[in-house]
């Protein structure tokens, strides 16, 4: 009978598949480095990318927080300069107010008949003292006062006939009201 010795033969066999694995192995090993190494760089240029621009951002930040400081101090000046001007505005009322009172008073004032002794102003109260020719010139006074667009509410307080110089006066004694009267812009 004949023999045939076929272990050597699977036995290359065996070594054949063997080598044949671990090169498929070391080639995955290779390729995945290779994969990995391309990954990295891509990333690594992505991430200087990102870096620069982030850079670049900062220093348009920095740029915009000048202006803001800017505008801020713009914003805080026109705040100061409008309380200002407001302070300006109040004082013009102020200003305008007495004028305003003591024209109408003398305008409702029938000339040659009244003559005013004190005018005293407290708050939107005015109190007035004086000599009028007869009783008749102070009505007349009173509804002048009333007819005026700062005045009203006019209240005699006291008024009396005496003789001065040989002649008939009335002291009187008025109190009003005053409206304030904002200035025309």
């Amino acid at each position: 009978m004949i023999k045939i010795n076929l272990l050597p033969f699977r036995k290359a066999k065996k070594l054949e598949n063997l080598r044949m694995q671990i090169s498929v192995y070391i080639l995955a090993v290779i390729l995945l480095v290779a994969v990995l190494g391309f990954s990295w760089m891509k990333i690594s240029s992505e991430l200087e990318g990102v870096k620069g621009k982030n850079a670049k951002l900062r220093k348009e930040l920095a740029s915009y927080s000048e202006m803001l400081k800017q505008i801020k101090a713009l914003k805080d000046k026109r705040k100061d300069l409008q309380g200002k001007l407001d302070i300006i505005q109040g004082l013009e009322a102020q200003k305008a107010g007495p004028v305003q009172l003591f024209d109408e008073i003398s305008m409702a004032i029938p000339k040659g008949e009244i003559f005013l002794k004190s005018l005293n102003e407290k708050g939107d109260s005015v109190v007035m003292t004086g000599v009028a020719t007869d009783y008749d010139t102070v009505a007349k006074f009173m509804t002048n006062l009333e007819k005026t667009d700062t005045i009203d509410n006019v209240t005699l307080k006291s008024v009396k006939l005496t003789e001065k110089e040989e002649q008939s006066v009335c002291d009187f004694s008025l109190v009003c009201n005053r409206h304030k009267v904002t200035p025309k812009k």
